[in-house]
């Protein structure tokens, strides 16, 4: 009885020498996954610094265009408070794709700086007040406070979360 289609006996198979490597490799051995220590470390320094840096440029040009639209009822423009959005904005895309080196970044720049204080806020509105009274007093300041008592802050975590989280199951389902 023939072994494979192609041999006669088992004989054939011990004369042909390219079949011994085929033995030798283990198809159930999973392949040892690459190192990402440096994209966590980028991507949570990242996340770290840049959200913080993101959600005060948001704040501060929100709190200008406030007082120059709402407080006046004018129609003019604040640039510097249009271009503090944009910084604001792009800085936020930047830490939401830091999420495709590693989910790290997103997940703990929106839980630090925009889950747990818009919580803390919505549970205890003193500790929100505390929370900004430890900023220096500022425009910045001001603009935090309410960003954060609108939910701003809030739902900023939690897309921010949710980009890291998407990230991470994509990049799963590609190693699977």
């Amino acid at each position: 009885m023939t072994t494979h289609r192609y041999a006669d006996n088992e004989e054939d198979y011990d004369d042909y020498e390219g079949y011994a490597e085929y033995e030798d490799t283990a198809a159930d051995v999973p392949e040892a996954r690459p190192r990402r220590g440096a994209s966590h470390v980028v991507s949570a320094l990242g996340g770290l610094v840049l959200t913080p840096v993101a959600l005060g440029l948001l704040s501060w040009g929100g709190l200008r265009q406030q007082q120059l639209i709402q407080a006046t009822l004018s129609t003019n423009r604040d640039p510097l408070g249009i271009a503090l959005l944009a910084g604001g904005a792009i800085l936020l895309l930047v830490v939401a794709a830091l999420g495709a080196l590693s989910a790290v970044g997103p997940i703990l720049g929106g839980l630090l700086y925009g889950v747990l204080p818009g919580v803390a806020a919505m549970a205890m509105p003193e500790w929100g007040f505390r929370l900004v009274n430890m900023m220096p007093k500022s425009d910045i300041a001001y603009g935090v406070m309410d960003f954060l008592f609108i939910g701003g802050l809030l739902g900023v975590g939690f897309l921010l979360v949710g980009s890291g989280l998407a990230n991470a199951l994509v990049r799963r389902r590609r190693e699977a």
